[in-house]
């Protein structure tokens, strides 16, 4: 007589690394997270898979969608170190708005994908915060992600985040640098920090080598270090809005890593060069301890910082002054010219 013998359970995957429980628990916490960001556009439901966006009533003229993917980098580091991951999420999603903004995009929905070592609920959930509140300020859908938990990829407390953004345009409206050409004025929106470029550097001077802790207070930022290094990256989408609804744009750039020498020219047709005044506007402090402290030469700083001056804005010289009335936050930084590359004066 064949005796039958019922499997016992196990959790094989869980001693593999992979906690399949914790996971979906995650998920639905995390859905109801990204469902305060859906409005009557978005027809995914939970469990999906693929988010689902509609377009069909978009009052835009011949739309088209516009799309980019970054992460945020090695700023994650320190988010890990300081415990402190809410301004990640912000990071991913404002950096991501600029981008597309400069093509005269407005957002539609953003996707994340967050990989790490070994997922904890509540360091996710701080992120997804981030991600949400970003999205509900910018008035974009977060239609979905991915959550992955791999520990033979990831060391314990490492993780990435990258996000995917989709945005919308009309194809008369897109703006692409063409119609630049010398003599138009260059103005800079100020930046609020390092953004999200650059931490490589920052983490290798102030952590490795100096050995500040990231609680220290400096004196010069009037903040902890960690404050001032997890400062979320700012996003320039109401106040290039505003800008289009007053005077034409002929260009506008994102300085993130590259700085000016490396992101100016991706939006100058050929033969267009730029001058910029690095004395037509004051560096935040943060820069002039990177630069003192780790003896980084003015044009490495330049060609890997924002320097204080996150987004570039391009306009007729005739139309400077109006563009400064409606978004005063905007400085005359420098003027297109003859040429080609990126001359910066008064370093």
């Amino acid at each position: 007589m064949r005796t039958s013998i019922k499997p016992q359970p196990t959790n094989r995957y869980a001693e593999a690394g992979v906690h399949l429980d914790t996971l979906d628990d995650l998920k639905t916490r995390i859905f109801k997270l990204v469902a305060r960001t859906h409005g009557r556009e978005v027809l995914s439901r939970e469990g999906v898979f693929g988010g689902l966006y509609h377009i069909g009533q978009m009052e835009i003229e011949d739309p088209v969608l516009v799309s980019s993917i970054d992460s945020v980098g090695t700023k994650v580091k320190v988010a890990s170190l300081a415990g402190n991951h809410r301004g990640v999420g912000a990071d991913i999603v404002n950096h991501s708005i600029n981008d597309i903004l400069t093509c005269g995009a407005r957002p539609l929905f953003f996707m994340d994908y967050f990989a790490t070592g070994r997922v904890e609920p509540g360091m996710v959930a701080q992120v997804i915060e981030g991600l949400g509140e970003a999205c509900r300020a910018a008035g974009m859908a977060l239609l979905g992600g991915e959550t992955a938990e791999m520990p033979d990829i990831y060391a314990e407390g490492d993780y990435d985040l990258a996000g995917c953004i989709v945005g919308v345009v009309s194809r008369g409206k897109i703006i692409d640098g063409t119609s630049i050409h010398p003599g138009d004025a260059i103005l800079g929106l100020p930046s609020n920090g390092l953004h999200t470029n650059g931490y490589s550097l920052v983490r290798r001077i102030f952590l490795n080598e100096l050995r500040w802790p990231l609680d220290r207070f400096v004196e010069e930022l009037g903040t902890t270090l960690g404050e001032e290094l997890l400062r979320p990256h700012r996003s320039y989408l109401n106040e290039i809005q505003a800008l289009l609804q007053k005077i034409p744009i002929c260009g506008l750039a994102h300085i993130t890593g590259g700085g000016f020498y490396g992101n100016l020219p991706r939006i100058l047709p050929e033969g267009c060069g730029a001058k910029i005044n690095a004395k037509s506007w004051k560096p935040l402090p943060i820069f002039h301890l990177i630069q003192s402290h780790g003896k980084v030469s003015p044009e490495e700083m330049y060609r890997v910082f924002n320097m204080g001056m996150g987004f570039l804005v391009v306009v007729r010289a005739e139309d400077a002054e109006t563009a400064i009335d409606a978004v005063p936050e905007l400085a005359r930084v420098g003027h297109v010219v003859e040429g080609s590359g990126v001359t910066i004066q008064g370093l």
